[in-house]
Formats: C-alpha cells, structure tokens, sequence
C-alpha cells in the first residue's frame, strides 16, 4: 500500500508544481532574479518548488492516515514541526526580506518542536565522552538537536545552485534513511521517507533538466529539516542504528557548508557568511562540465547548467551506498566519513589550481563561443 501513497504523491506534487508554474507566470510573483554571484540562470523563474513539496507530502500523509486509522496524530505532529521552517523560507521566496539568521532561528524552533512532540533529538553520536555528557544533560543534547537541525537544513540551502542537484540528493538520502528503517522494522519513519521522497520526485520533473521552477527557500528549509528529523527519530527509536549512518549521508552538503565557513575565515571573519561563487558544484560548472564552452545560448547554458549537477548526484550516491550497507557499524561509518572528507579537500584543491583529472572533464561539442541565443528557456541559478 506504501507504493500507492508513494505514487498519489508524486502525482499531487507534479500536478501541484504546474500549477504553481502557471500561477507565478501570470501574477510575476515569488520569481528568482537572474543577477549575482551565484546565479546562473537567464529568465525569470518562479522560486516557489517548497509549495507542492508541502502540499504533496502533506496530502499524502493525509491520505495515508485516512486509509490506515494509525499514526494519524504524529503525521499531524510532523506537519507541524516542519511550519516554521517551511514558512520562514516561503517568506523569503516571495519577499526576499527573511535573512540567515531568522531562518535558522525559525528551523530551530521547528526542531524544538520536533524535541518536544516527536521526541526526536540527539540522544547519542558514537563517541564515548559526548555519550555520556548528552545522558547527562538533556539541556545540552536540546542545543546540539537545535544546532544539527538547523545545519542541515541550511546546508542543504546552500548547494541549491542547479538543476535537480538538491532534489535528487534529498530523494537519494530519504530512500536511503527509508531502506535502513525497514532493515530494523521502522515502518514509521520509513513511509514518512517514501512519502518525502516521492513528494520530491513530482518536483523534480519540472526542475531537472529544464529548471521551469526552483526549490527554494521554502523547499531546501522544509527538506533539510525533514531530512535531519527524519534522521534523529531513525536513531532515537532503534538503538542499533549507528548516529554515524545519517551522518555519512549527508556528509556532503554539511561539510560544504563547513569548509566554505572556514575557507572564508581564512579572508575576513567578516566574510564567513558572505556568498560567493567559490562553492564545489560552482568549481565543476566552470572547471569540469566545458561541453557548451563559454556560449551565451541561454539553451546552452540550461543543458551546461544540468550536466553539472550530475557529478553531485554520484558523489550522493557514493555516500549513500556505504551508509546503507553499513548501517550498525560506527567504526566504518566514521572511516567512510573521513576519507570523503580528505577526498572532498584534495578534488577542490585540484579544481583551484586547474589540475582536474582529465577523464572528468565534460569535452566540448565545438559550440562556437559567441552563439546567438535562440530559446529562452531559465537555467537554474
């Protein structure tokens, strides 16, 4: 029956997001704008893909509480964990006025929420010492549930940049999280996964290849938040999951997050939350993927733009894969994590300096530079 909501979601959310499409055209409204450093795109594209997410997962968990009689007063508890970090990100989608910190702050509200409702938190990371101090003091497993709720969710913010690159690695992490529930009996958490994933899914169809509409705010902060409640709940209710198997499956976008922080120090503290054009699925788009070479055909730049998000998608799957095999055991897990850590700076440094490895370069296919531009289809930022 799982596979019967699956699909009722990822129709709600594809029909969803043409409508949205077509809403957006019409009132010019919640539109992203072409201009700044990390954007990539030509035309005026609607930046509201959190909506149908939204409706789509929340409809089918509807339904599925509906058909089943169970679960139905923690599926509306998850809804109303994932308000605050779905609002605040819609605001900034249709006015542009909600900064950083008001959207982390809010995503950790919704992760308070989530404590208090779902208890769903940090209860235990693998380590030893930090064991101990979070059975010790639940105060201080409540702050680290906050801060990891709300690092997720903007890391996931933070390698939105092109087509299909954030939908795909989400729907890649929630299947991942949904197989290992169902390894170890969590039915809960993994229809809830599905149920996300799917969601996404209808999504994903109008964003890759063609960008006709983006996630978001509201979409990276609902999913983000999702993808980390998700994660705390799959530990907190089984035991024998390690805390370092969600942890490797978003290892990616934290880490980007971590050393852009920390790679911006290095210049000016005052620059540590600037953005810039310095991130690693930036560094492939002008390093790595030279198929359509420097040609101004917006065309061109949309199919140069989605190639790009296809080296992401693998570096998610080689993540994914280990975590999901490997799902109880903590050592490996941590090993897995540290060696994409140290392969992560090693290909970054390479991309920097101009010494990326031939076989990853996307050739050209002898495009002249100066296209004339023919078809005004949006690319993603």
């Amino acid at each position: 029956m799982i596979w019967g909501f699956s699909l009722f979601a990822a129709a709600t959310s594809f029909w969803a997001g043409w409508l949205t499409i077509r809403i957006a055209h019409q009132l010019k409204f919640g539109g992203d704008e072409s201009k700044g450093v990390q954007k990539f795109h030509d035309h005026w594209v609607p930046r509201l893909g959190g909506v149908p997410i939204f409706v789509a997962l929340f409809a089918s968990l509807l339904l599925s509480a509906w058909v089943s009689q169970d679960d139905a007063q923690i599926y509306s508890y998850l809804i109303t964990c994932t308000l605050p970090a779905f609002g605040i990100g819609l605001l900034e989608d249709v006015t542009r006025r909600a900064g950083v910190l008001p959207r982390l702050l809010m995503t950790m509200v919704a992760a308070g929420l989530g404590w208090w409702l779902l208890h769903a938190g940090l209860h235990r990371l693998g380590i030893p010492l930090v064991d101990d101090l979070l059975t010790a003091s639940p105060l201080f497993a409540l702050l680290l549930t906050l801060v990891a709720a709300g690092g997720v969710a903007h890391a996931v913010n933070i390698i939105d940049g092109y087509n299909g690159l954030s939908g795909f690695f989400v729907i890649v992490v929630l299947v991942s999280l949904a197989l290992v529930a169902g390894q170890v009996g969590d039915a809960l958490v993994a229809r809830i996964a599905l149920l996300a994933a799917a969601s996404v899914l209808g999504f994903l169809i109008w964003n890759f290849p063609f960008g006709r509409i983006f996630m978001g705010d509201a979409g990276a902060y609902l999913l983000g938040f999702l993808v980390a409640e998700l994660a705390m709940m799959l530990v907190a209710r089984n035991p024998q999951v390690s805390p370092w198997c969600p942890l490797l499956l978003v290892v990616y976008p934290v880490w980007e997050t971590l050393f852009s922080m920390s790679r911006r120090a290095m210049q000016s503290l005052g620059r540590m939350g600037q953005p810039d054009a310095l991130h690693l699925h930036q560094l492939i788009y002008r390093r790595l993927v030279k198929r359509y070479g420097s040609s101004k055909d917006p065309h061109h730049r949309l199919m140069r733009n989605s190639f790009t998000s296809l080296y992401l998608w693998a570096l998610a799957v080689m993540c994914a894969v280990p975590a999901v095999l490997f799902w109880n055991q903590t050592a490996l897990l941590v090993q897995f994590s540290l060696l994409f850590v140290f392969s992560y700076v090693v290909f970054y440094r390479r991309l920097v300096r101009f010494r990326a490895p031939r076989f990853l370069v996307a050739k050209r296919r002898g495009v002249p530079a100066s296209a004339p531009a023919a078809r005004s289809i949006p690319s993603e930022r």
